[in-house]
């Protein structure tokens, strides 16, 4: 098991956007916090759920709001303290110089982007859960993916866990992301069958982390990347 602690990619603007998420997220939170027993009522709403999705498009395919709302709203749910602390020390690790390299608006739109995509991976993996997913991590992990692009020879402090063994070391950012993404992709195949009984919805993971990748090529010119892939910054 690891954790990142910090990386050594300085950012050069205030990141105003990952900022807000990270506040609009906690926010959020505390507000589940408030509602007690109807908490579960609310995230059943208000969480994404494959096979209402899919149920909904049938009955109203005219009536597309209704469906796709709780797509959006799921990303900014969360399950307990140990699931928003961990999406959002991820999206503080990572976010901050994925925005200084594309933007504030075009930040935004790949971390929503990325969203949707999770939620889309995860229905094709399991279109018959009727379990609410929530979380922002399936956003994040495309928010990993273009820095995995950006900066692959940023170093990330990260905190190593071995059995009884604990350590921090320093490692390359394509070593930590791509270990990550293997994880999820390795414990997604193994978890595929019984991915409609709930748990870590890991294929929304490796969607989000594929369309991150994805949305780089797009946003940023072939010859302004370079600068970015050697761990410079590009004014």
């Amino acid at each position: 098991m690891f954790f990142p602690l910090r990386d050594n990619i300085p950012s050069f603007h205030k990141p105003y956007v990952n900022n807000a998420l990270i506040a609009v997220n906690a926010v959020v939170f505390l507000f589940e916090l408030s509602l007690g027993p109807g908490l579960q009522k609310f995230v059943q709403a208000l969480g994404f759920v494959p096979a209402r999705f899919l149920h909904q498009l049938w009955l109203h395919p005219l009536n597309l709001g209704e469906a796709f709302f709780p797509i959006f709203s799921s990303m900014f749910l969360h399950g307990g303290w140990l699931h928003i602390i961990g999406n959002m020390w991820f999206l503080f690790i990572f976010g901050d110089n994925v925005e200084d390299a594309l933007g504030h608006r075009r930040y935004l739109f790949l971390y929503l982007a990325c969203g949707v995509a999770a939620c889309f991976s995860q229905l094709l993996a399991a279109p018959g859960s009727r379990l609410p997913m929530v979380g922002a991590s399936g956003a994040i992990a495309g928010v990993m993916g273009a820095y995995f692009f950006l900066f692959p020879r940023a170093r990330v402090l990260t905190l190593v866990f071995i059995i009884l063994f604990i350590t921090v070391v320093e490692i390359p950012a394509y070593i930590f992301l791509g270990l990550w993404f293997a994880m999820q992709f390795f414990f997604g195949t193994l978890g595929v069958v019984d991915a409609a009984m709930g748990g870590v919805a890991f294929w929304a993971h490796v969607g989000g982390f594929l369309v991150g990748i994805f949305l780089i090529h797009l946003f940023i010119p072939h010859q302004i990347r370079g600068p970015f892939r050697r761990g410079l910054k590009w004014e």
